[in-house]
């Protein structure tokens, strides 16, 4: 099962986010960037990949544990940004340091699990809403265009895992889907880096 922990922001921040991303669409060269689906829309805090279905009993446990150690956290969609010339993104703001911990956390408890992960780097909060296939479309205006958005502050109360469904080879348009498996309720008290999985 191809799968990550991810936070799932709430129907208001996505509707909020999507009357700019409707925007967006509208300026030069927005036909040639492939735009993520917003049923899919969310803040990935650690990309497992495939993982072998015997060790998803213990990925469960540990991810358990990583939420119930993480306090509830304050977040809102915020600006934009972009990875070199291919990833356009929506960031965030509020308590970024808890959400780094839960990431953290999350990206330990795959690891203690026995999951090869990734080489460990410090966590960017970022929303994927497009990509450009060759780095060809000039990516400011869009940057700017998310300069100003500043969505609603809502309150982060779960971590998920969340399965990947890889789009169908050589059908046009599919896209990823993606599906809720499992989901923890955040239950800390101060936070705090102590304890990660």
């Amino acid at each position: 099962m191809r799968v990550f922990a991810a936070v799932l922001p709430p129907a208001g921040a996505l509707a909020e986010l999507g009357a700019v991303v409707d925007g967006l669409h509208a300026l030069p060269g927005a036909g040639e960037l492939r735009w993520t689906s917003r049923p899919g829309w969310h803040f990935t805090l650690a990309f497992m990949g495939e993982v072998d279905d015997a060790l998803l009993p213990e990925l469960r446990t540990r991810l358990a544990r990583a939420a119930h150690r993480t306090p509830p956290f304050g977040l809102r969609l915020h600006g934009g940004g972009h990875f070199g010339r291919r990833s356009l993104w929506t960031g965030a703001a509020g308590d970024l340091d808890v959400m780094r911990l839960l990431a953290e956390r999350a990206d330990a408890a795959a690891r203690r699990t026995g999951i090869p992960m990734e080489e460990h780097r410090r966590y960017q909060a970022h929303l994927t809403l497009a990509r450009s296939r060759d780095g060809g479309v000039p990516l400011t205006p869009f940057l700017d265009a998310l300069g100003g958005f500043e969505g609603a502050r809502w309150r982060v109360g779960e971590l998920a895992l969340v399965r990947s469904n890889l789009p169908v080879a050589g059908v046009p348009g599919e896209r990823p889907r993606y599906e809720t498996v499992d989901a923890w309720p955040l239950e800390g008290g101060g936070g705090g880096a102590e304890g990660t999985g």
